[in-house]
């Protein structure tokens, strides 16, 4: 070849560009497809102690099974769940101003709906303009992802003595399709879902806020547990992060009062602050002032709470960040708060998601102790609704209260399932 001098080895031809390069090999072995033999006899009858396990816990999964069946389809009676479903929805809430409850509930679908679309189309733009290959989700995708709350859904229409529930639900349905589909060919909005999510609890808030019963401070049922643990999470996310980056902040008042703050909510229960936000906080305010009410003063408490636990868990994450990561920022001449918004905290709050749905859902179950201070919520309703004269007696506890658990699992087994799909998702403990 010309211009390579006598005695040097020739030049790589696949260098030179006269020879493609070979593919590299995988750098795992590609994944088996077992058919359903193969795989129960891998899974479940691989060893002979493995067989023994197999055997007894399926014996002892069926007779679950069968009691469990036997108590739903054969020994209860759900006419208590017929009747007093209107009570465990809403609680006293005014019939005639049941139609603000349905509007919230649209008005709060099509924001999801719209966001989260939006947020997907986004997401998937970025994963195509990095190369990488986007698989969309389809209604199957959908079904698998939300069974627990779509089966919790169904066994609620069928306690329903009228179509007009399942007529209202469709229509939901309905708005959640439209938006999403209007939300995908909006994907540059996707960055005020924080924003739209705030907006939309507070009018949501406000619209069924209604006279007389229907005023917030005597909802109850299924709507006031929903509403705070929506609430709640949303006002004690932000509030939470701020904390933990008040607690690193390098200004000793700030750290000091954020400390403060964080010791003393965790080391008082719940309970108590519930107590003292029912009753002390109204003596903070002058006769000629009226104080919140008392929803109010226990969703202050709520959030104060979550919000120190909330404020520990990203503390957690902003310490698993590498210090180099914060040189490297600085290297490149970002600002002390770019640094935080861009590098540190998106990397914090990845690292924090299994601990943080694990609060969230303890703050959803945890609503259970507003009846304390007078609410009748969800599993105020079981424990009160045996004691009607017609059901006074009958041991229905159990069905009430399994209609109850019914309605909690389903919503923290959702919640626990999407934070394992967004742990995949983003390879969150995989090694890389």
């Amino acid at each position: 070849m010309a211009g390579i001098p006598a005695g040097f080895p020739a030049a790589d031809p696949e260098l030179a560009g006269l020879v493609p390069p070979e593919p590299e090999p995988p750098r795992f072995p590609p994944e088996a497809r077992l058919t359903p033999r193969q795989w129960v006899r891998a899974n479940l009858f691989a060893t002979r102690a493995g067989s023994v396990l197999t055997v007894v816990f399926g014996l002892l999964v069926a007779y679950v099974a069968y009691r469990l069946l036997w108590f739903v389809l054969v020994s209860s009676n759900w006419e208590i769940i017929r009747r007093n479903l209107r009570l465990f929805m809403v609680g006293r809430y005014p019939v005639d101003e049941v139609w603000r409850l349905w509007a919230a509930l649209y008005l709060l679908v099509g924001l999801a709906g719209f966001f989260s679309a939006a947020t997907a189309a986004n997401v998937e733009q970025l994963a195509r303009a990095a190369g990488r290959d986007v698989e969309r989700p389809g209604p199957v995708d959908g079904l698998r992802r939300y069974w627990p709350v779509l089966a919790a859904l169904v066994v609620l229409l069928s306690q329903t003595r009228t179509w007009t529930p399942t007529l209202l639900t469709l229509a939901g349905g309905v708005i959640l399709l439209a938006t999403r589909w209007l939300g995908r060919r909006a994907r540059g909005l996707a960055r005020f879902a924080w924003l739209a999510a705030l907006v939309g609890v507070v009018a949501a808030a406000l619209v069924m806020d209604g006279p007389g019963d229907a005023e917030w401070s005597k909802w109850g049922g299924l709507h006031l547990t929903i509403f705070v643990t929506v609430a709640g999470i949303s006002l004690s996310f932000p509030l939470g992060v701020l904390v933990a980056l008040g607690r690193r902040s390098s200004l000793p008042a700030l750290r000091a009062m954020t400390v403060a703050y964080i010791e003393l909510i965790r080391g008082v229960p719940l309970v108590a602050l519930l107590f003292f936000g029912h009753y002390v906080i109204p003596l903070f305010f002058p006769n000629t002032v009226e104080p919140p009410p008392a929803l109010a003063r226990a969703m202050i408490v709520v959030v104060l709470f979550e919000a120190a636990y909330v404020a520990e868990v990203v503390r957690g994450g902003l310490q698993s960040i590498a210090r180099g990561q914060y040189e490297a920022a600085q290297a490149l001449g970002l600002r002390p708060w770019n640094v935080t918004r861009l590098i540190v905290l998106p990397q914090a709050l990845r690292a924090v998601i299994p601990a943080m749905v694990g609060q969230f859902i303890s703050l959803y179950k945890d609503t259970t102790l507003l009846a304390i201070i007078g609410f009748t919520e969800l599993l105020e309703v079981a424990e009160n609704s045996v004691s009607q004269p017609s059901f006074l007696g009958q041991r229905l506890h159990t069905v009430t209260f399994a209609f109850a658990a019914l309605i909690y699992w389903a919503g923290s087994y959702t919640m626990s399932r999407e934070s394992r799909r967004l742990e995949r998702r983003l390879g969150i403990g995989e090694r890389t």
